[in-house]
């Protein structure tokens, strides 16, 4: 029997469809790998001033900057607070500058307002802080809430009324865990739904919620009902019964877990910031805030 002839139209269209599929397949490979690039978390991984609380907040930046972090927090130094309503403008521009000399970026700062004597002096307060922040160039006010039940209201009115106020400066508020109505991310999200501000969100800390509930509540459950509303974190761990200076990793708190429910909840982008390391001299809080800098990088590459 004959060999059956072949149309050469036939094999350059068999070869066209093939060239094709594998074409096809290539973009659908690319396409999929820019799909995972693009939905990876760009989180800004930093530290807080906290641990370095003992020392100057320079020593802090230096600290930080050696450890190979590029974002800073500013929580207390051996003076106090660091950014308050008192706070001197040359001051504050003075702290944003020391920070750039170190290759870091402000992107977050922590401070308190006080609605003891009237709303009006609350917000007065309130915008001498963002202003401080805006000279700074520091781009979250994060605050702790009140505890005292009778001020509660006039808090929450003087944080509404300057969500504006701070949009303009560039400056987003947050409002943390830490005790009271503000006790864990449910009750922050209450906060935040009756503030009703786009400016206005959740800043998560797991350690906070074990430590506000006394180990009760696992931020691993809490962190779910917070979808949609976080715009940063403190990595803070908890040992029982009421211990959270310590290197995250060495206490209860599962931290991957409770990245991987923030970044499915829409958590992708914005500060991760160290806020406790176990205490000692200065080398070693160094070292600690260095092995913890690999710790956080290893969970965040396996989400």
């Amino acid at each position: 029997m004959k060999n059956q002839s072949i149309n050469p139209a036939d094999k350059c269209s068999r070869k066209t469809s093939s060239r094709r599929e594998f074409i096809g397949k290539i973009m659908l490979a690319s396409a999929g790998a820019s799909l995972l690039s693009f939905n990876k978390p760009s989180w800004q991984l930093g530290a807080f001033t906290r641990p370095w609380a003992n020392y100057d907040y320079r020593v802090a930046f230096d600290g930080m900057a050696e450890a190979g972090f590029k974002f800073a927090g500013l929580m207390s130094s051996d003076k106090g607070r660091i950014i308050t309503a008192e706070t001197s403008e040359e001051k504050a521009f003075t702290i944003g500058e020391e920070a750039e000399r170190r290759g870091l970026k402000i992107n977050s700062a922590y401070s308190s307002i006080d609605v003891s004597h009237s709303i009006a002096s609350g917000i007065n307060g309130m915008q001498r802080i963002i202003d401080n922040l805006h000279r700074c160039r520091c781009s979250n006010l994060v605050l702790g809430g009140i505890g005292n039940p009778k001020l509660v209201e006039d808090y929450y009115k003087v944080i509404a009324e300057s969500c504006d106020y701070a949009a303009e400066k560039g400056v987003f508020i947050c409002i943390k865990p830490h005790g009271g109505p503000n006790a864990t991310g449910k009750g922050c999200k209450t906060i935040m739904e009756k503030v009703n501000n786009r400016n206005f969100g959740i800043w998560y800390d797991p350690g906070n919620i074990f430590f506000y509930s006394d180990g009760d509540i696992d931020p691993v459950v809490d962190s779910r009902e917070v979808d949609g509303m976080v715009v940063g974190i403190s990595i803070k761990d908890f040992s029982p019964p009421k211990m959270v200076d310590l290197t995250p990793g060495e206490g209860i708190v599962d931290f991957s877990k409770v990245l991987a429910n923030l970044y499915k909840g829409g958590f992708s982008q914005g500060p991760l910031m160290i806020e406790c390391l176990s205490t000692g001299d200065l080398d070693f809080i160094n070292s600690e805030a260095l092995k913890t800098r690999f710790y956080l990088e290893k969970i965040i590459g396996e989400l």
